[in-house]
């Protein structure tokens, strides 16, 4: 039987294994990903990580301004697809779009569905403190993850998890996922379980608001915060007028604090403990304004941070403490 005729259509790092395992599988007649963006800190033009994989297999890249230009969609009906692949493209197709390939539209997205809809699964999965997460490929409609559901995998989630780490993961363990029901579609045998759209749960796009750290908050909830906001945008805290990323961080103690929450209470060897709203938080690394990144008990010496020092609050650390970094952004598909 010949192979499905698939057009791929996906922009940061998260998709390019799902790219790599349908070009495998498939016969991939072009890949659409976003124009070239400023990257790196000279801010110059630079093709995309899905841009760069295809290139490394030969593959026709189309990087339209718009994707719903009449030309484009002319090109796109032109490669008589039967089957459009997308995966973190960054923009949401319209029911003409939806409709050219012969045989529908899959998406691989990064939960449970129906839980988790929406633009940031990986990183609300963490924040709220879930024990697993997964994969889900689906048949595209014109809601947001609200298709036809055909295969899922669930996974674990590590309490060394980031965002970072296990977005990187979830892309591992979806690529093949999703090449298979590219070949189930094809072949006529792609289930289709229809989704409760009252039900599950909504995911928003991050903003860089969302790093800052609420001390006041459970040490369970501060640390699954970090680890969701890693590395973007950054759990980010303000000491001594100094704004820091907390880049590594693990619970202490789960009773309550004895000094006010965001009060440093001591420095060991493996870092600074941190009161919270109710426990004791362990801050491990962290990046300094201006600064690489190191280990929290070897920063806070050479700060001269003390006992009893004391985080500001977030409103008075202000919501833009984040410096963005279109290199973390990419690799969880923020």
């Amino acid at each position: 039987m010949s192979r499905p005729r698939v057009v791929f259509m996906g922009t940061p790092a998260f998709a390019v294994p799902a790219l790599r395992a349908i070009a495998a599988a498939c016969e991939v007649v072009a890949v659409v990903t976003r124009p070239d963006r400023p990257r790196g800190r000279g801010r110059t033009a630079a093709p995309s990580e899905v841009a760069d994989a295809a290139g490394s297999l030969g593959l026709e890249v189309l990087k339209p301004e718009r994707l719903h230009d009449p030309k484009v969609r002319e090109r796109l009906a032109s490669l008589d697809a039967d089957l459009f692949a997308v995966v973190a493209f960054g923009e949401i197709l319209s029911r003409e779009l939806l409709g050219l390939p012969r045989l529908g539209s899959i998406n691989l997205h990064a939960s449970l569905l129906p839980a988790l809809r929406g633009a940031s699964p990986v990183q609300r999965a963490l924040w709220e403190g879930r024990v697993g997460t997964g994969v889900t490929t689906l048949w595209m409609d014109e809601g947001i993850d609200t298709g036809d559901m055909i295969l899922q995998r669930w996974s674990p989630i590590e309490p060394a998890d980031t965002a970072g780490t296990l977005a990187a993961r979830l892309a591992d363990e979806g690529a093949p996922l999703l090449a298979e029901s590219l070949l189930l579609a094809h072949r006529g045998h792609a289930p289709r379980v229809s989704q409760d759209r009252d039900a599950g749960s909504y995911a928003p796009r991050l903003a860089k608001a969302d790093g800052v750290v609420d001390w006041s908050l459970d040490v369970e909830t501060v640390w699954s915060h970090q680890r969701a906001v890693t590395p973007w945008p950054g759990a980010i805290a303000r000491l001594q007028g100094t704004a820091l990323r907390l880049v590594q961080t693990s619970p202490h103690h789960r009773l309550p604090a004895r000094a006010a929450a965001g009060t440093v209470t001591g420095s060991e060897r493996d870092g600074l403990t941190v009161a919270c709203g109710h426990g004791v938080l362990l801050v491990r690394r962290v990046q300094a304004e201006g600064r690489t990144e190191m280990d929290a008990a070897a920063w806070a010496r050479g700060a001269r941070i003390a006992t009893g020092d004391r985080f500001e609050a977030p409103e008075e650390a202000g919501p833009n403490l984040g410096t963005e970094s279109a290199a973390q952004r990419k690799q969880v598909g923020a």
